[in-house]
């Protein structure tokens, strides 16, 4: 304990936030060592993902010091003279490590573009084409809890940071000293509203939006920085303003309202789903706290029901393939999504990939790309010209959605028609998640060495007809820590570990045949059963 409390020291004296040095301070006056050892006995992983942690003292945790070396050693590997656009969202602390950032850039002698105001994600990602930085940092933890905040890098083209870029940077961040010796500059520029932000809204307003508008939507930001930007975007594409969710419009790092601000979560959408059955609304969409994801939820008979991401992929990827015509079009999914984006692509003669998991991964999918999404609510949006964002992007799929349903509406149709019109032609692909939080990340690891050297035989009554390591690699795919399976009567399961949580995660798809519109609900009710059975002995083999 005697090296922890020496590193806790030296930590102190670098510190420049009093929060934190007065946390740390009382901790060894106290003698906390179990404290000390989960904030100095580990660090938080430079990855492809960026930075992401609870915030506190030391090297574990989220902090001034810890950005601060982040800066640096990005600033060691771009070079003097590079440009950095740095954006954050509204949470505890984000436009302090954005301005601690941009200081720590400046000071090495690089250009900075800080943000004039807390902007969602994909305008982050927007700005580093648009501006043609070299770089750009996003001060964000998306849907995590309130007590998390992260720290993400995008480069030249728009998108995250892939291997070895990752590691390349890291390296950089252990080499750099004690932060209250690093220069900081104080001269970079203040990027507007109209510099970033209505360019923006230009490009995802041109997106192939049709013309129908007649559409009355609830909307609810989460809590979040996607508010006022999504009203923007509807009124600039020409729909009425939706109604939004009173108690979660602004933006509130505590997230009062929910226990988790992630559309995914149960009861997250409760309020929404209230406010769309009283108001007799046409479409809910949700955004969450950074506003690159997008969910979405339709009028169902005994109320309204959120669609899983899934389904919406499905449909905007199939809406999007027919109102696009540029040659050699590309759409892509993650390898954890439904395969039905495969079917579409195939029905409509588009060229398909898989990618591994990640918005990092799905834009580098090729050229001619269109459309790109995973499961996990999110979508990246094109036209003949391309991806106006190089991530996911929450505002531009929401406006997509909107124009999808408008047009259905005029038609005298719904979502729910659209998706029953999907299971007829390509066979109902109904998928399911299911996460397990842990507070201790080795039980994950023990987990998948137990499936990698004993693999299941059956899985809920159907036999496992293959069984794949992701983490040896697989055609066209670099490799990835996560199994997969095929199982017989048209059914897969793929488990891995999550990037940014403490989860183990699987998704589960069944497909099931449906020869008439007469049989929708049959077959929807036998998906259901199936991926029900699934998860219960998933949750068995798991034992977690």
């Amino acid at each position: 304990m005697e090296t922890l409390r020496e590193r806790a020291h030296e930590w102190l004296a670098q510190d420049p936030d009093p929060a934190t040095r007065e946390e740390l301070a009382d901790l060894l006056a106290r003698g906390d060592d179990a404290a000390l050892a989960d904030r100095f006995g580990a660090k938080l992983e430079f990855g492809t993902a960026g930075l992401r942690g609870e915030l506190g003292a030391g090297p574990n945790r989220m902090n001034r010091v810890t950005v601060m070396r982040a800066a640096a050693g990005l600033a060691a590997r771009l070079g003097a003279g590079r440009h950095v656009v740095i954006g954050y969202d509204a949470r505890h602390m984000s436009s302090t490590f954005a301005r601690d950032s941009a200081a720590v850039l400046t000071g090495a002698g690089l250009r900075v573009s800080l943000m004039a105001e807390h902007w969602p994600t994909p305008v982050l990602a927007f700005a580093v084409r648009h501006l043609g930085a070299d770089a750009g940092v996003m001060v964000t933890a998306s849907h995590n809890p309130p007590r998390d905040n992260g720290y993400k890098v995008y480069w030249g083209d728009g998108a995250q940071i892939v291997p070895p870029l990752d590691t390349e940077i890291s390296a950089a961040i252990d080499a750099v000293g004690a932060v209250d010796r690093l220069p900081l500059g104080s001269s970079w520029e203040t990027l507007t509203d109209g510099a970033i932000v209505e360019p923006y809204l230009a490009a995802v307003s041109s997106l192939p939006l049709g013309s129908a508008r007649d559409l009355k939507v609830v909307y609810t930001p989460m809590h979040g920085v996607g508010g006022e930007l999504l009203l923007r975007a509807f009124a600039t594409a020409g729909f009425a303003e939706p109604m939004p969710v009173e108690a979660q419009f602004a933006p509130d790092p505590d997230f009062p309202t929910v226990a988790f601000p992630n559309p995914e979560e149960p009861g997250a959408m409760d309020l929404a789903l209230d406010l769309a059955s009283r108001s007799g609304a046409d479409l809910i969409i949700a955004n969450d706290p950074d506003a690159d994801r997008c969910a979405v939820g339709i009028p169902v008979p005994d109320g309204f029901r959120m669609l899983t991401g899934d389904e919406v992929g499905g449909l905007l990827g199939e809406y999007v393939i027919t109102h696009t015509t540029a040659p050699d079009r590309l759409v892509a999914a993650s390898i954890v999504s439904s395969s039905l984006l495969g079917k579409i692509a195939a029905d409509h003669g588009v060229r398909h990939t898989e990618t591994l998991t990640g918005f990092k991964w799905i834009v580098k999918a090729g050229p001619g790309m269109v459309f790109g999404y995973e499961e996990a609510l999110g979508y990246s949006v094109g036209s003949d010209q391309g991806l106006p964002v190089r991530d996911k992007d929450g505002i531009g799929a929401a406006l997509t959605v909107a124009a999808l349903a408008a047009s259905a509406k005029a038609e005298g149709r719904t979502l729910a028609d659209l998706l029953d019109d999907q299971a007829v032609r390509y066979g109902l692909h109904a998928t399911s998640p299911l996460s397990v939080r842990v507070a201790d990340l080795s039980l994950i690891t023990e987990a998948m060495s137990r499936l990698r050297a004993t693999p299941p035989a059956r899985l809920a009554g159907r036999a496992v007809l293959s069984s794949d390591d992701l983490s040896t690699g697989s055609p066209g795919l670099p490799p990835t820590d996560g199994l997969r399976y095929s199982l017989s009567g048209d059914a897969r399961v793929i488990i891995r570990p999550s990037g940014t949580e403490p989860k183990l995660k699987c998704y589960l798809e069944v497909i099931v045949p449906v020869p008439t519109r007469d049989d929708v609900p049959t077959a929807r009710t036998q998906a259901a059963h199936d991926l029900d059975t699934l998860k219960a002995d998933l949750a068995r083999l798991l034992d977690l």
